[in-house]
């Protein structure tokens, strides 16, 4: 059952207000959803360093003490540790791992190595390499990226493959599709908190009229203003379509569009109005299938060491 059926049930009604979005953490305001790998006390790359080269090194390899230092350690930290690693080393950090560990393990800890940016470029390349283009990748990475976030990635493809993104999108997907990936890729999306009332309403008028008004339908309408309009905005638009509407714009938008374009907008609008219920949805979605096709006992070591730490995303 999806996350969001929940949220667009009721979807007239208003959002609770920014201030009621935040949770006491030890006596301090903090978001509901925030991310719970924070910066390591003490931290201290060179002992960390030689941690990580004594678990490499150590008989069998000891997994549990590879895992237990790099999910508990911030993005930053990790490239501290790879930088003194390297130093006293001589060897990088990513490639000793590689030499030591096998299939899941090997691929979460790579992952947990890259900057974020790096990250995202590499699960781009890969989606669109594969045997048939990844079209959820590309739109779960694309639509939940700020604007900073994309240019970044942007760069950091062009270093690794020496391509520019956007041709790469061209030529591996195409039609509406390829407009709304293309339309992410400028990274020019709102990103102010205000909402403009005139606005939501008449954005919601828009949609109507390129949809459930009209004979087939007025794609470019729909792609615009998803791609254009902060999450905020975009909620306020989704509750004014409600009452010009007799059905929500999730709904609608399967009844109006079919295939990648339709999955790909119905994802913009499930990420403008819960990012937080996005990726859960995701996650659990992908843990129902590791329970059904695992065959080792490593991602159990994995969920297990993010669980105590209520999870956070691999980029944080």
């Amino acid at each position: 059952m999806s996350f969001f059926k929940k949220f667009f049930k009721d979807i007239v009604r208003d959002r609770k207000s920014d201030d009621d979005d935040t949770v006491l953490v030890k006596g301090k305001p903090k978001p509901k959803y925030y991310g719970t790998v924070c910066p390591y006390p003490n931290f201290n790359a060179s002992n960390d360093a030689a941690v990580l080269k004594s678990a490499i090194e150590s008989k069998g390899v000891d997994e549990d003490v590879i895992i237990s230092v790099l999910v508990k350690r911030t993005n930053e930290q990790r490239q501290k540790i790879k930088a003194v690693y390297e130093a006293t080393t001589g060897e990088r950090l990513d490639q000793a791992l590689k030499k030591a560990l096998r299939s899941d393990l090997e691929d979460v800890t790579l992952a947990l190595l890259m900057p974020a940016p790096q990250f995202d470029a590499y699960l781009l390349r890969k989606a669109t390499k594969r045997l048939g283009t990844d079209e959820d990748v590309l739109v779960e990475v694309l639509a939940t990226r700020t604007n900073q976030q994309i240019r970044e990635i942007k760069m950091a493809f062009k270093q690794e493959y020496d391509e520019e993104l956007e041709e790469v999108i061209k030529d591996d997907t195409s039609g509406d599709f390829t407009t709304a990936l293309l339309a992410l890729l400028k990274a020019d999306k709102d990103e102010s908190t205000q909402v403009d009332m005139d606005l939501a309403q008449k954005d919601a008028k828009i949609l109507f009229e390129a949809g459930e008004n009209s004979k087939g339908s007025n794609v470019s309408d729909f792609i615009n203003i998803l791609t254009s309009r902060s999450g905020p905005q975009l909620s306020k638009t989704f509750q004014k379509y409600a009452c010009v509407s007799d059905m929500t714009l999730p709904k609608a938008l399967e009844m109006e569009l079919n295939g990648d374009i339709e999955d790909c907008l119905i994802d913009i609008v499930k990420v403008s109005w819960n990012t937080p219920a996005f990726f859960a949805e995701k996650l659990h979605k992908a843990m129902e299938v590791s329970m059904i096709i695992s065959k080792t006992q490593v991602k159990v070591k994995i969920f297990y060491e993010f669980k105590k730490l209520n999870f956070s995303p691999i980029y944080l």
